[in-house]
């Protein structure tokens, strides 16, 4: 089983900081992915209001949610969690089948 857990928002800031890194600062984001756009732009709005250190502690419940619609890693485990238990069950004799049968072809 896997668990991913990441702490900080994908926000780069560059070590060097130049014209060229001015101009494409702004290219990675998650504007252009419609359900985590609102998410995005809270937690930053939050971090800039606070600053990156005080940020990581008053901003964290923004930060999450930004990092599980990102990357979905509850719904994941969820997931997970569901055919872990369906597996026991038909192993335990719980189930008498271990896959519940498909619709039929043209049920739709």
């Amino acid at each position: 089983m896997f668990f991913f857990d990441f702490k900080m928002p994908l926000v780069l800031t560059p070590f060097f900081r130049t014209p060229f890194t001015d101009f494409t600062g702004g290219l990675i984001n998650a504007q252009h992915y419609d359900k985590c756009g609102q998410f995005e732009l809270d937690m930053i709005e939050c971090m800039e209001a606070y600053g990156q250190d005080r940020g990581k502690i008053k901003c964290r419940d923004l930060i999450d949610d930004f990092n599980e619609c990102l990357f979905a890693t509850k719904r994941t485990m969820r997931g997970i969690a569901m055919i872990m238990e369906r597996d026991r069950q038909w192993r335990n004799g719980e189930r008498k089948v271990h896959h519940e049968p498909g619709p039929r072809i043209d049920a739709f």
